[in-house]
C-alpha cells in the first residue's frame, strides 16, 4: 500500500492552490505535511478524500489511479479522514457518530464491535461517553470521536488534518501519543499539523509546503535539527 501525488495541481476557481506537487506516504510510515496558513496542506489533504477536483496530475493509492474515484468509494478502498475542526454530529451520541464511521462497510457486526472495542481502547474517554451528544464533548473529547469514527472505516490510510487544534498541552500530548499507537496497529497515517514540533517528534519524514509548492523534504527528524526550519516554524527558541 502506497500513497502517491504526482504533479499535483488544485485550483480554487481561478486560483492555483496547489502548484504540481508530488509527495510518497509509504505503507507503515507517519509522514506530516508542515507549514504556514494558506500553505495547502488542508487542500491537499481534501482533494485526496475526494473533497476537491485534481485539475492536473495524479493520486495514486496502491498502484490505482484514483483522481476521478468519488469520495464515498475512496473510503472504502481505505482511505479515511478526521478533517479540520472535527466535524462531528453535535446532537448525535457519541456512539451513532462513531458508527456513522462504519456506514459503507458490508462486513460483519462482529468485525465491526471488533473495531469499536478498539476504539474504545485507545479512547477509553469515548466509552464513558458512549450515551452523551458529542455537542456536550471538550474539545479534546470531540478530536478523539473524530479519529475514533474515521478509524470505524478501517482505513489504509487515516488522514488527520490539524489534530491538535485549539487543545491544550497536556491534551496535545495525549493525542499525539495515540497517534503513534494507532500507527503502530499498522495504519499508515498523513497529518497536517501546525504544531510542527510535536509532528517532526512523531513523523518519519515530512514535507514543507509554501503557497502550494512543497520546498523541502526530508527525514523529520533531520527537520526538526535544521536552524532554518527551527527558525520558520518551530520558533528560535525551539528545543
Amino acid at each position: 500500500m502506497r500513497l502517491e501525488l504526482k504533479d499535483l495541481h488544485v485550483h480554487y476557481g481561478k486560483i492555483e492552490a496547489i502548484k504540481g506537487i508530488s509527495v510518497v506516504v509509504n505503507e507503515g510510515e507517519i509522514v506530516t505535511l508542515i507549514g504556514a496558513n494558506g500553505a495547502g496542506k488542508t487542500t491537499t489533504l481534501k482533494t485526496i478524500s475526494g473533497l476537491r477536483k485534481v485539475s492536473s496530475g495524479q493520486i495514486l493509492f496502491d498502484g490505482q489511479d484514483i483522481s476521478n474515484v468519488p469520495a464515498h468509494e475512496r473510503v472504502d478502498l481505505g482511505i479515511s479522514q478526521a478533517p479540520e475542526g472535527r466535524g462531528i454530529f453535535p446532537g448525535m451520541t457519541v456512539l451513532e457518530n462513531l458508527e456513522m464511521g462504519k456506514f459503507n462497510r458490508k462486513d460483519r457486526k462482529s468485525e465491526m464491535d471488533e473495531d469499536l472495542d478498539k476504539v474504545y481502547t485507545l479512547f477509553p474517554r469515548l466509552k464513558e461517553r458512549a450515551t452523551q451528544a458529542g455537542g456536550t464533548l471538550s474539545g479534546g473529547e470531540q478530536q478523539m470521536l473524530a479519529i475514533g469514527r474515521a478509524l470505524m472505516a478501517r482505513p489504509k490510510v487515516l488522514l488527520l488534518d490539524e489534530p491538535s487544534m485549539g487543545l491544550a498541552p497536556q491534551m496535545i500530548a495525549n493525542i499525539f501519543r495515540i497517534i503513534t499507537e494507532i500507527n503502530k496497529t499498522g495504519v499508515t497515517i498523513l497529518l497536517v499539523e501546525q504544531n510542527a514540533q510535536q509532528a517532526l517528534q512523531r513523523a518519519h519524514r515530512a514535507y514543507i509546503l509554501e503557497t502550494g509548492n512543497v520546498v523541502k523534504e526530508a527525514k523529520a527528524s533531520d527537520l526538526l535539527n535544521d536552524p532554518a526550519v527551527r527558525e520558520a516554524y518551530l520558533g528560535t527558541g525551539a528545543h
